[in-house]
């Protein structure tokens, strides 16, 4: 079983830091999600472990030449909505503490 916990800057899946930032809202437009989706978007191109119960999308094309970061989807309900959305309140106070001085 693996070990979750979420950063202020990321994913700690078993220990390994995959670095990211959080965002709430649809994941796009178009998207039929929920408006209160937490999406952690990968800083790099590493990519992040599969976690279940957190869908994970890459829609990059090796053939068009076209890559893209991951991103992972918490919806709210869900077993780490809390958790997320505690790192994504702590990524908030972080940036503001680092931009108001």
């Amino acid at each position: 079983m693996q070990t979750i916990k979420f950063m202020w800057n990321g994913i700690k899946v078993d220990g390994k830091l995959y670095k990211g930032h959080y965002s709430i809202g649809p994941y796009t437009k178009e998207s039929k999600l929920p408006n209160a989706t937490i999406t952690i978007y990968s800083s790099n191109y590493i990519g992040f472990p599969k976690i279940e119960g957190i869908v994970k999308i890459n829609n990059s094309d090796i053939m068009t030449d076209y890559f893209e970061k991951d991103k992972l989807l918490i919806m709210p309900g869900k077993q780490y909505y809390a958790m997320a959305m505690e790192a994504y309140s702590k990524q908030n106070e972080h940036y503001a503490k680092k931009y108001s001085a």
